[in-house]
């Protein structure tokens, strides 16, 4: 072990949480502070703070961060010039002529890079590659300057079919390079190599967006750091839940979009492959969202299909992570057709909800958790004087009881139902659409709201049990602890497979591998070993939908890539489609340099821990419409052996777990709980 202290740090919509891993002892330290959104180096320089850390005796920080995800969904971008193919200007607006609602009969969309940003200039390549129309330079130049003259602090370079032939695009980026006052240059190919002219532009867009933004805000958060006396490199988490360092992570910012729920998917794979639980449906429920992804043996879904919100694909490798706009600090209302809805407004960190006795005014979630005697009521108040329990009744009552017809408890409960509701709905779109059977898998609740809900949502679901990790609030940051080096390279080739030359899909993985084996020699951390996944996106000839097929390494014949493609389709969708032929989209490879194991165990200190559970109080608790005294217990001191009947609230420092009258909870390794729906075990 080193002997240097391991750091994560992850930066919620709400909260900033830290976990360190002392070096030598492997004791393990925690922090929970408010995020400050108007910079998130402070909330990170105060979670240090309040766990003590001696910077000068740190080997390493992994930051995940939520930077370029909020400027995205906030439109609070860098401004960025686009220069394109001519004729081919609006592609960034006409997208794919979708709805925002389905049964909607209009919708608005405003493209990243407005009309006057995006410019046309000669070339043409077709695609296969060739050459059709030389690229004008001079005509490049002009708009270079152009864009440069309106204020443009970063450029796009994205011309048709760039995918089968560069050639055009590298010598933009080339003479553009000679103009441009920095290195906010993105070119469509080096970032996706795909076919769709429209997912590759706005992957680009959204990159060259945020680029000026990370790098300014990143180069802040070190400037600082190394002020405290750290010497070592800050990696950030990437999307596809591995890290980068953060000197070269803004080069491809928008892989870092989706980075803070990759994390905590990381962290839930690897608690589950310790504990044995190889098929997870991750649950992370934070202050602001959440966030749901499915983890079968053990290996959580890359996909490069990503959409974060409407017209907004991102065409990186990422977790497979899909969100709502349910979090502990979500608002609830009446709307205009008298109908209850959760969000997706929320409250946020500042004021929050009102039971953070911080000002909030406006019925929450927790709020809902609170009246119903899930939360107590003198630990939650960030501030002396809090609020009241009856202040929170009467704006439940005048908010949502008196336009609903019912009672401030009853409006209550209704919106953790409804809050359920949408997260159940969440959990099934990333388990039933990928063909696969929740009840064949365990819930992994975590985030500091995510523990009040499980068993309601297992129960719905038909989840036999729920794991709740040793510390749900702050899960997001060890994943930024357990995570390892990670390099993803998609390659389009868009071939029939019967006709595809196959030693150019050899040489196309071996490429990726060593470009990927590359990139992690240039990383200035330890690794154990190196993993090298490959896969093949394909697609019957006529379809639309592109399904993932895992290959065992990277030279497959014609006649396995077949028989492996029907597999997963077959396994996927119970359909066989012999006569129709086949067509390889994209070849995928992505190399992990593994790191060195981190101990789980002391996340909950065994010293800590009793003989036997003793409750520490109870309280009356709401369960369908019942009240019920309910014991209460502090996590930390609960024996590793537990078996508890419920009902039962277990409390901690950064989470709520429930436990409701039917089910049971028993003790598993690394402190995690275990609840058995129904009591079954």
């Amino acid at each position: 072990m080193t002997d240097k202290h391991s750091i994560g740090v992850d930066v919620g919509g709400t909260f900033t949480d830290l976990v360190m891993v002392e070096g030598g002892s492997g004791q393990i330290r925690i922090a929970k502070t408010p995020t400050t959104l108007d910079n998130q180096a402070f909330g990170v320089l105060s979670a240090l703070a309040d766990a003590d850390v001696d910077l000068s005796e740190t080997g390493l920080i992994v930051h995940g961060t939520t930077t370029t995800t909020n400027a995205v969904l906030e439109r609070k971008l860098s401004k960025t010039g686009l220069i394109t193919t001519q004729g081919f200007r609006d592609v960034l607006e006409l997208g794919r002529r979708t709805r925002p609602q389905a049964y909607g009969m209009k919708g608005e969309f405003t493209p990243i890079i407005p009309r006057d940003l995006r410019y046309e200039i000669p070339e043409r390549m077709d695609a296969q590659g060739n050459i059709l129309v030389e690229l004008d330079e001079d005509a490049l130049r002009e708009a270079v300057s152009n864009l440069l003259e309106k204020g443009c602090e970063a450029l796009v370079i994205h011309f048709l079919h760039a995918y089968a032939n560069p050639e055009h695009e590298l010598r933009a980026a080339e003479i553009a390079a000679e103009i441009w006052p920095d290195d906010y240059i993105t070119t469509g190919h080096s970032l996706l190599s795909e076919t769709r002219e429209y997912e590759r532009g706005v992957t680009a867009a959204v990159n060259a967006s945020v680029q000026p933004l990370l790098e300014r805000y990143l180069a802040r958060l070190r400037k600082e750091l190394s002020g405290q006396g750290y010497g070592g490199d800050v990696l950030v988490m990437n999307g596809n839940g591995g890290m980068v360092s953060s000197k070269l992570v803004a080069r491809e910012a928008a892989k870092t979009v989706m980075s803070g729920p990759a994390s905590g998917v990381m962290a839930a794979a690897y608690t589950g492959r310790r504990a044995g639980e190889l098929n997870l449906l991750t649950y992370d429920m934070g202050g602001t969202s959440t966030d749901v992804a499915l983890i079968k043996d053990g290996t959580p879904p890359v996909s490069n299909e990503i959409e974060v919100e409407y017209a907004m694909p991102i065409h990186v490798p990422m977790v497979d992570v899909r969100t709502v706009g349910a979090g502990g600090g979500s608002i609830a209302k009446v709307n205009a057709a008298g109908l209850l809805e959760i969000g997706p407004e929320s409250a946020g960190a500042d004021p929050g909800p009102m039971c953070y006795g911080k000002g909030g005014s406006k019925p929450t979630i927790s709020d809902a958790n609170m009246l119903l005697g899930r939360l107590n009521t003198s630990k939650l108040n960030s501030v002396k004087g809090g609020v009241e329990i009856d202040d929170i009744a009467d704006v439940f009552a005048k908010n949502l009881g008196d336009p609903l017809g019912v009672s401030a408890i009853e409006a209550a409960e209704a919106v953790i139902r409804v809050a359920n509701a949408k997260m159940s709905g969440a959990i099934r779109m990333v388990s039933l659409s990928l063909g696969a059977d929740p009840r064949d898998f365990a819930l992994f609740a975590f985030g500091g709201a995510g523990p009040l809900h499980a068993a309601a949502l297992a129960r719905e679901l038909g989840v036999p049990r729920v794991v709740i990790p040793a510390r749900p609030g702050l899960t997001n940051a060890l994943g930024c602890v357990v995570a390892d080096l990670r390099h993803d390279y998609v390659q389009t080739l868009n071939q029939p497979l019967d006709t595809a030359d196959m030693d150019r899909v050899h040489q196309i993985y071996a490429d990726q591998t060593s470009t990927g084996e590359a990139a992690l020699g240039h990383e200035e951390v330890a690794i154990t070993e190196v993993q090298r996944i490959f896969s093949v996106d394909m697609q019957f000839v006529g379809q639309s939908h592109v399904v993932r097929v895992p290959l065992p390494n990277g030279t497959p014949t014609r006649d396995d890539l077949r028989a492996r493609f029907e597999k997963v389709y077959w396994d996927r969708f119970k359909v066989e489609l012999n006569e129709i032929n086949a067509r390889i989209v994209s070849l995928n490879c992505s190399i992990i340099g593994v790191c060195a194991p981190v101990d789980l165990s002391r996340l909950i200190a065994p010293e800590g821990r009793k003989d036997t559970a003793q409750p520490t109080g109870s309280r009356p608790v709401v369960f369908d419409g019942m009240e019920i005294d309910t014991p209460i217990y502090w996590r930390d001191h609960l024996p590793e052996d537990l078996s508890l009947n419920g009902p039962a609230i277990i409390e901690q420092s950064d989470s709520t777990v429930l436990i409701p009258p039917e089910d049971t909870v028993t003790g598993g390794r690394d402190g995690n709980l275990i609840i058995h729906i129904g009591g079954a075990q």
